[in-house]
């Protein structure tokens, strides 16, 4: 195990002498890519929010910044090599700041929450930014109108947010919906989805703004990159709150995700801790919580839907047709581009756990989507593949969970601690078991087994 550490650097003159550890492998990430232009996306994201009329506030700034660090961290060092677990990393942060003291203050509970997102041992220290740099963004003209946002939507391309989209608009609401730029078929997805809902909700105007963050391979000298990206919703969730800081008010960060994919229970023994992303976990977006108020942003981050299956929220959508004319649009694949060695198509496979969840949610309308493995009962699933494994693992989690109803309450303990949720305990346990059986329905008569 090798230990890593990223240094942000803040612009050409900012050469603070940074110490380090000894054995620690040193990576610099520059910050300022012009005069005084941010790179990484995040000044393409400032000049988008202005064209709104939008400008965040300096510590949602630093947040932003943050979630590069981590971005680039969790991304550019590989697991494989870099850890002795092949999986546990130790990795560093030195990040130029706006107000080094708030975010010291803030530092146990942002570790707490990278430690549980990832599994990796995080440190993360502050420092200012360079004088140049201190108070970085212009303010605006005062405004007659202020921004007419009621709350900021995180729409990824995938089915949970765009029904939470569609239900937002339908409500008549005003949200900003922000998108993280990712591979080519999720960006796709997203730029489809939303083509459609702002011509059908034209008299609303519905507004999305983009993030396209990206970091060239060869940023850790040396080191390969990695692929696993279980610190991802950190860089979403930061996007959020760095939009949602403009509007100059308290906002809500709505986070769309179905319960049984959020609570993530794992469907075996083999799938521990952070083996199963945390991306909406209710500790995780509790700590959230937690951060943006020892932060001074006023904005509460919110999954609606934590309390739904995926089946309820395709059937309690509030615009149906539109919804089905959307469904074939959607992504919801952990990795639609595992065809193409094949010669296929960038598609939904039809066997990872996220597409099985959705099969299982759309069977009530009749699913559209098209998928790499479309019959399920065709032939037996071998389990040694891939194919296989997902399946029989749900298999076994369903059966578990039929012969012995009351191990819903202690199982959806498993993925991470409850104990903000305590008077929502009951309504989690079975969120969880009926999301489960959704699946199972899916696949009764599914043969799996090692071939």
């Amino acid at each position: 195990m090798r230990q890593h550490v990223i240094i942000g650097r803040f612009g050409p003159g900012d050469r603070t002498a940074i110490p380090t550890a000894l054995g620690e492998v040193s990576t610099k990430l520059d910050l300022v890519v012009s005069k005084r232009g941010l790179g990484h996306g995040i000044g393409r994201a400032l000049n988008d929010l202005r064209k709104l009329k939008l400008v965040p506030t300096e510590i949602a700034l630093d947040l932003l910044v943050l979630a590069a660090h981590i971005h680039a961290a969790d991304t550019r060092v590989s697991r494989a090599t870099e850890s002795q677990d092949s999986w546990t990393r130790e990795l560093r942060l030195v990040v130029p700041v706006s107000d080094p003291a708030r975010w010291i203050g803030a530092a146990p509970t942002l570790r707490r929450i990278l430690n549980f997102l990832s599994g990796d041992r995080w440190i993360v220290d502050f420092r200012a930014r360079s004088a140049k740099f201190r108070q970085y963004l212009a303010p605006l003209a005062a405004e007659l109108i202020p921004p007419p946002y009621d709350s900021v939507n995180l729409f990824s391309g995938g089915l949970d947010s765009l029904i939470g989209a569609i239900d937002a608009l339908e409500a008549g609401g005003q949200p900003l919906f922000a998108s993280h730029a990712g591979e080519g078929a999720v960006s796709k997805s997203q730029e489809d989805c939303f083509d459609v809902l702002q011509k059908h909700y034209a008299k609303l105007s519905p507004t999305r703004f983009r993030l396209w963050m990206n970091f060239p391979k060869n940023l850790v000298r040396k080191v390969g990159s990695e692929d696993s990206t279980r610190a991802r919703s950190f860089l979403f969730f930061a996007l959020g709150i760095f939009a949602g800081s403009s509007f100059g008010k308290p906002f809500k960060l709505r986070v769309p995700e179905n319960g049984l994919i959020s609570l993530n229970v794992p469907l075996d023994t083999l799938r521990l801790g952070s083996l199963s992303t945390r991306t909406t976990h209710p500790f995780y977006i509790a700590r959230w919580n937690q951060l943006l108020h020892l932060l001074g942003i006023p904005g509460v981050v919110e999954n609606p839907y934590w309390n739904k299956t995926k089946g309820e929220m395709v059937s309690e959508c509030s615009n149906a047709k539109l919804l089905r004319g959307l469904v074939p649009s959607s992504m919801s694949c952990s990795s639609p581009t595992k065809g193409r060695w094949k010669g296929l198509a960038t598609e939904h496979c039809g066997f990872c756990l996220p597409c099985l969840i959705r099969r299982g949610a759309l069977l009530s309308i009749g699913d559209p989507t098209t998928y790499t493995v479309p019959d399920l009962r065709a032939s037996e699933m071998d389990t040694r593949r891939a194919e296989g494994k997902q399946i029989r693992s749900f298999q076994y989690a369903i059966e578990r969970l039929r012969e012995r109803p009351q191990l819903a309450r202690m199982l959806i303990h498993k993925p991470g601690p409850l104990f903000d949720e305590l008077a929502r305990l009951d309504a989690l346990a079975d969120v969880y078991t009926r999301g489960l059986n959704e699946v199972g329905v899916l696949l009764d008569g599914v043969r799996a087994g090692p071939s």
